[in-house]
C-alpha cells in the first residue's frame, strides 16, 4: 500500500462523501454544503470531496474557504470536472488533501498524452494533495490505442491511487474491474470504489477495494441531484463500521 496514501486516509477503508453544490443561487448553494458537511462528518464519513458538479468555481472556492476555517480538522478533497489546472491552483491556496482526476491516463492520443504526462508532473511539484486518478473512468474515452494494463502502468506513475467505476453515476462498480485492476497494479496499489457503492454491496465492495467515494446513495432520492439524509448517511455508515471490526481473513473471504 502506497505509504502517502495511509498517512492521508488513516482508517481503513475510507468512505468520501461528494459536495455536488447543487442550489438555485450562490448563497443557497455554500449553505446546502455546509448543511452536508455536517451530516456527512458527524456521522463518520472520512472525508468530503468538494465538486462543481452543479456549481461553479466560485461556488467551490466559497466551500473551500468555509471548511479552511469551519472545519480545520477535516480531510477535504477536490474535483472541479473539465478544469484541472484550477483544481492545482486551488490546493495551492487552499489545505486540499487529496484532488480527484477523472483520467489520467488512456483518455488521449498518443500525441497528446505526452504534453498531458509533461503538464501534470509540473503541476503536482510543489503541490502535497494526494492524486486519485482514473483509468477508463465512466463517461471517459479510451484514445490511447494501448491495452488497459498499459494505461493502468502509466496510471500508477502518475496518481496515488485509483478510483474505478462501471460507465455511469450511481450505477455499481463492477467487481470484475475491480479485481482486474487489483491484478494488474500488483496488488498494493489502492484502488477505491468511486460509482454505485450501496449499504447492500458494500461488504462484497470493500472486501476487494481500500474504500470509496460515495455520492448518490448517501442523497434523499438516492440520485445525484438529490440533498445529502441523514438516516441514508448513519445506513451505509454502519456497514461500513462492521466492515472494519472484520478480522482480515473475513474479509478476504468476503472477496472470493
Amino acid at each position: 500500500m502506497d505509504s502517502r496514501f495511509e498517512q492521508t486516509f488513516v482508517t481503513p477503508k475510507p468512505i468520501l462523501g461528494m459536495l455536488h453544490l447543487t442550489g438555485a443561487t450562490p448563497a443557497e448553494r455554500l449553505d446546502i454544503a455546509r448543511r452536508e458537511t455536517e451530516i456527512l462528518l458527524a456521522n463518520g464519513v472520512d472525508g468530503v470531496i468538494v465538486e462543481n458538479y452543479f456549481g461553479d468555481k466560485d461556488d467551490v472556492r466559497r466551500v473551500l474557504e468555509w471548511l479552511e476555517t469551519r472545519k480545520p480538522g477535516a480531510l477535504v478533497g477536490l474535483n472541479v470536472l473539465r478544469d484541472h489546472h484550477l483544481a492545482f491552483e486551488l490546493a495551492r491556496q487552499f489545505r486540499v488533501d487529496f484532488i480527484q482526476m477523472d483520467s489520467v491516463a488512456g483518455h488521449l492520443r498518443p500525441d497528446e498524452d505526452a504534453d498531458f504526462a509533461a503538464e501534470l508532473k509540473a503541476l503536482r511539484e510543489g503541490v502535497k494533495s494526494l492524486l486519485l486518478g482514473g483509468v477508463r473512468f465512466k463517461y471517459q474515452p479510451v484514445n490511447s490505442g494501448r491495452t488497459e494494463a498499459e494505461d493502468l502502468q502509466l496510471g500508477m506513475q502518475r496518481c496515488d491511487a485509483f478510483v474505478v467505476t462501471s460507465d455511469a453515476t450511481g450505477q455499481e462498480t463492477d467487481l470484475d474491474k475491480v479485481r482486474r485492476f487489483r491484478a494488474l497494479t500488483g496488488g498494493g496499489f489502492p484502488l477505491l470504489i468511486g460509482a454505485g457503492l450501496t449499504s447492500a454491496n458494500a461488504a462484497e465492495q470493500l472486501a476487494l477495494a481500500d474504500g470509496a467515494i460515495v455520492g448518490s446513495f448517501f442523497k434523499d432520492t438516492y440520485v445525484d441531484t438529490g440533498i445529502v439524509d441523514e438516516a441514508h448517511v448513519r445506513e451505509l455508515m454502519g456497514v461500513v463500521a462492521d466492515i472494519r471490526h472484520q478480522p482480515m481473513a473475513a474479509r478476504a473471504g468476503a472477496a472470493e
